[in-house]
């Protein structure tokens, strides 16, 4: 029997970051081509879902889903102003959560690492989320290691990752502990991605670009071009010669 991947999709998920789960665990299998996971998406009340985007999703299955999934996957979804400022979740949405199985894998992809912090499991355990958001978890749950300068990290059963392809990151991590670096490298070359970037490799912030045009070799590059047919003696006269 395949391992059964439940995404759970909640109003406001990104719709590239909920394809992330289907799109590397469906590239996953075997040498006659089996898949070694079965994806499915659901809902809570199996009713459409508003997208973070301009349009909504509908799903085929309600949040009893998850009672049955031996890895849960949260799509990411901007924490609420209602969450930023009480820390606790709807109703709807702790009662979903609570439903897992106690044996279930539970990843949570970018900022949906709100919903754990605050459903308490990431209590006393490491995790991170966008590197912009880091702070505010760090601040809503103090209990919660909040590291900001790593792409996922793996606690076991539950699993945190930082922001955008991060996600494909922790999806591939997964597969290679299931089943393999051979089996999680055809994933990723079917995928068109890098098959390894490390847990610990730092998130990829924001840094400002040099604007100091003076230290650029363009000018230096282009009067080479130019001169390649020169003798060798002529090459003294270069831009930056010393006389």
């Amino acid at each position: 029997m395949p391992h059964r991947v439940a995404v759970l999709a909640l109003d406001g998920v990104l719709p590239l970051d909920l394809g992330i789960p289907a799109r590397v665990f469906n590239e996953a299998c075997t040498s006659d081509g089996t898949r070694l996971y079965s994806v499915s998406t659901c809902s809570i009340g199996g009713r459409p879902v508003r997208t973070h985007e301009d349009y909504k999703i509908v799903v085929d299955h309600d949040e009893s889903l998850l009672e049955t999934a031996d890895t849960v996957v949260l799509a990411t979804q901007e924490p609420s102003k209602e969450l930023l400022a009480t820390g606790a979740l709807p109703g709807d949405v702790a009662a979903a959560l609570a439903r897992i199985g106690p044996r279930a894998r539970i990843v949570s992809l970018c900022t949906s690492a709100f919903l754990l912090g605050a459903a308490g499991l990431l209590d006393g355990r490491r995790a991170t989320t966008h590197w912009a958001l880091c702070d505010a978890l760090a601040r809503l749950f103090p209990e919660v290691e909040v590291d900001p300068g790593v792409l996922f990290v793996d606690n076991g059963r539950i699993l945190t990752s930082a922001g955008g392809a991060a996600g494909i990151d922790l999806c591939l991590h997964l597969v290679r502990l299931d089943h393999g670096a051979a089996v999680a490298s055809a994933a990723a070359r079917r995928c068109v991605v890098a098959p390894w970037r490390e847990g610990g490799q730092a998130q990829f912030i924001e840094h400002p670009v040099p604007q100091d045009t003076d230290r650029s070799t363009s000018a230096t590059r282009q009067w080479a071009l130019d001169h390649l047919a020169d003798p060798p003696s002529h090459w003294r006269t270069w831009p930056g010669t010393r006389t």
